[in-house]
């Protein structure tokens, strides 16, 4: 399975995942891949500055709620770590993830948990809805393509966002 863009190019698979991770969930406003440390980086934003207390609240949610999953998983996580910072009356919040154990179910967690802490604070693109078959599809995708980084020894540190609808990704 390939991942295809204009010119009909094959791309690689670790870029394939992060549109695929856009696409699937516009809740994620960038994320970077480190093949050096093979971790993702999510960053979601919240559209307000948070306090102190409701961060380390989210935080420590977001890490009980990972290191249970990966428990329940039989994984030992071997990075797990969540970071933020304000600007412009805007909250980013970052989680790294080690591709070797995460998974595509943790992932629909991590995003579920956003939105449930931010509600409608959560920046999301707005954008034409997917079809259920399609978010399917993207799903299958996203696991395929896990599995095929976590194997490929990729050298390239990948940086993705959307634009105008569009997912643009960048090696840096």
């Amino acid at each position: 399975m390939g991942v295809h863009y204009r010119g009909s190019e094959d791309v690689t698979d670790s870029v394939g995942l992060l549109i695929s991770i856009l696409v699937r969930y516009p809740e994620v406003a960038t994320i970077n891949f480190d093949p050096a440390r093979q971790v993702l980086k999510f960053t979601f934003i919240a559209s307000r500055d948070l306090t102190v207390t409701e961060i380390s609240a989210m935080k420590e949610k977001l890490m009980h709620s990972i290191e249970v999953f990966n428990m329940l998983e039989g994984k030992q996580i071997r990075v797990a770590l969540i970071t933020h910072q304000t600007s412009d009356h805007l909250t980013m919040i970052e989680v790294q993830r080690d591709v070797e154990t995460l998974v595509r179910e943790e992932i629909a967690l991590i995003v579920q948990l956003f939105h449930q802490y931010l509600k409608k604070n959560l920046v999301t693109e707005t954008s034409e809805p997917l079809f259920e078959e399609d978010l399917i599809i993207q799903e299958e995708i996203i696991e395929h393509m896990l599995n095929s980084v976590r194997s490929a020894a990729g050298d390239k540190y990948l940086f993705a966002f959307r634009e105008d609808g569009r997912v643009l990704v960048f090696n840096k």
